[in-house]
C-alpha cells in the first residue's frame, strides 16, 4: 500500500488542476499530506485482513462498509465527495450506482492479499460494490487491482497492458505526451484509471512512474494513488520514501498498514 498512500501524498498539492504539468517538482512540501484515498485505502485493507475468501459475498461487503466507515468518521475532513461523505453518515448505507475514481484508488490491498487473478477480481468487485456499483465503478477497481497482481506476480508491462485492454477495454493507445495538454480534473474512472495505468507503463522507476502521473494534472492525488499503488507492484519502493510515508501517517492508520506488511511477511 505504500505506492498508493506515497502517491496520494505526494500528489495532493497538485490537486484541482493546480500541477504545471512538469515532472520537475519536489516531492514533498508544507502541503504535502495524506486525503481520503489513503484514509479509503487502509479502511479497505483493514476490513480484507478480517475476511476469508470462502466467506459469503454479503458477508465481505459488510465487513468493508464497516471499515469504510469507521475510518472515514474518524477523519470526517479528508476530501470526501458529497454523495460519500451522506453514504459515511448513513446507518444503512446503500451503493448510490457510482463510476466515480474512488473505487481503484482504495483497492491496492486486494492486488497483493490473494494469490489468484480470479479471487482478486472478486475481491475487488465487492470493495467497489459497497458503494461504486455501476459497472464503470466496479472495472477500475478490477482493472487496477488486476495491474498490481499481474505487476507483483512478474508480468511484464507489455503482457499487463494487454491483459487490461483485453479484459477491461480501456483505451491505453495514447501517451502521457498525448494526454497532457488537454487533460483536467475530472473523477471517473473512466477518464482516470486509463490515465494513471499509462503513467505507471511508460514511467521508468517508482519515483518516475509517481512524477509522470503528477505530471499529468487532473485529479493528482487521486490518478497518482493508482498509478503508484502498480508502481510499487513492479518496482518495489525505496526504503527511504517507506520511511517518510509512515512518518506522514497518525498512528491508527500507521497500525494497519503494519498489520498488512507483517501478513505478506508470514
Amino acid at each position: 500500500m505504500y505506492g498508493a498512500i506515497l502517491g496520494d501524498i505526494i500528489g495532493s498539492p497538485y490537486e484541482f488542476d493546480r500541477s504545471d504539468k512538469t515532472k520537475d517538482f519536489p516531492l514533498f512540501s508544507g502541503r504535502s499530506e495524506f486525503t481520503d484515498d489513503t484514509v479509503m485505502t487502509i479502511a479497505v485493507a483493514d476490513a480484507f485482513l478480517s475476511v476469508q475468501p470462502e466467506m459469503e459475498d454479503d458477508v465481505i461487503r459488510q465487513q468493508v462498509a464497516m471499515k469504510m466507515q469507521k475510518f472515514g468518521r474518524l477523519y470526517p475532513y479528508a476530501g470526501y465527495g458529497g454523495r460519500f461523505r451522506r453514504w459515511l453518515r448513513d446507518q444503512h448505507p446503500e451503493p448510490y450506482n457510482s463510476w466515480g475514481n474512488g473505487s481503484a484508488m482504495r483497492v491496492s490491498s486486494v492486488g497483493w492479499l490473494y494469490d489468484d487473478l480470479k479471487q482478486v477480481r472478486r475481491m475487488a468487485r465487492l470493495s467497489a460494490e459497497v458503494t461504486h456499483n455501476h459497472p464503470e465503478g466496479i472495472k477500475g477497481a478490477e482493472a487496477t487491482a488486476s495491474a498490481i497482481f499481474l505487476a507483483r506476480t512478474g508480468s511484464t508491462k507489455a503482457e499487463i497492458k494487454a491483459y487490461i485492454e483485453d479484459n477491461f477495454h480501456y483505451d491505453l493507445s495514447r501517451t502521457c505526451d498525448e494526454i497532457r495538454p488537454g487533460y483536467y480534473h475530472v473523477e471517473s474512472c473512466q477518464e482516470t484509471v486509463p490515465e494513471a495505468i499509462t503513467s505507471f507503463l511508460e514511467g521508468e522507476s517508482f519515483e518516475d512512474v509517481i512524477r509522470t502521473a503528477v505530471s499529468l494534472g487532473g485529479d493528482c492525488d487521486t490518478l497518482t494513488c493508482i498509478a503508484g499503488s502498480m508502481a510499487e507492484a513492479y518496482y518495489g519502493v525505496p526504503e527511504e520514501l517507506k520511511a517518510e510515508c509512515r512518518r506522514r501517517l497518525p498512528e491508527d492508520l500507521l497500525e494497519v498498514l503494519m498489520q498488512f506488511d507483517a501478513r505478506l511477511l508470514s
